[in-house]
């Protein structure tokens, strides 16, 4: 596999070997050690799979405390993926990194506790793995407006569909955040 850390390092992104023939493909979507020996650690404790329609925006989410790491991936159609650094003091707080996960080209996200998630839907359906190194916990879940203005998203949807929460969600300097990890 080919790890590459993204313009905020601890985001990394990983594109797994396929192994193609006539019949279709094969790949190893985690390997425990392989992926602690490039910087993902674990344990995993929880998997999430969504699937959502074109224009759908999720996000961005985060839970504070008991950050969530995340290795995100797209198994159906197509998504503008994006994570923000939300650790205060961190050198990086409040910088975001957006790739572009789809079915067809089998990226990975790694991203670690301490940043905030969100994803647009770009294809007529998306259908979203996490793979999360702690339990979901309603109670500690935060979000950030996924149009604030100090973060400038270029979101690739200018009216996305959002959930009632994510239409509340306040801006990131309203927003309770994690310490500097």
């Amino acid at each position: 596999m080919k790890v590459t850390p993204l313009e905020i390092p601890e985001l990394l992104l990983v594109e797994p070997k396929v192994f193609g023939d006539d019949r279709g493909f094969f790949m190893e979507l985690f390997h425990e050690k392989r992926y602690a020996d490039v910087g993902i650690p674990g344990p995993f404790v929880q998997d999430n799979y969504s699937r959502s329609a074109r224009g759908t925006l999720r996000g961005l989410h985060f839970q504070e405390p008991r950050g969530q790491g995340k290795l995100v991936q797209v198994f159906a159609g197509s998504v503008y993926d994006v994570a923000v650094d939300v650790r205060r003091g961190s050198p990086t707080f409040g910088q975001w990194v957006a790739v572009e996960l789809s079915a067809e080209n089998r990226r990975q996200l790694w991203i670690p506790p301490g940043f905030a998630h969100g994803f647009c839907v770009t294809s007529a359906t998306a259908d979203f793995h996490y793979k999360c190194t702690t339990l979901y916990a309603p109670e500690t879940e935060r979000c950030i407006a996924w149009n604030d203005p100090d973060l400038a998203i270029p979101w690739p949807v200018p009216e996305p569909l959002l959930s009632p929460k994510d239409l509340r969600a306040p801006r990131l300097k309203d927003a309770p955040v994690l310490p500097s990890l």
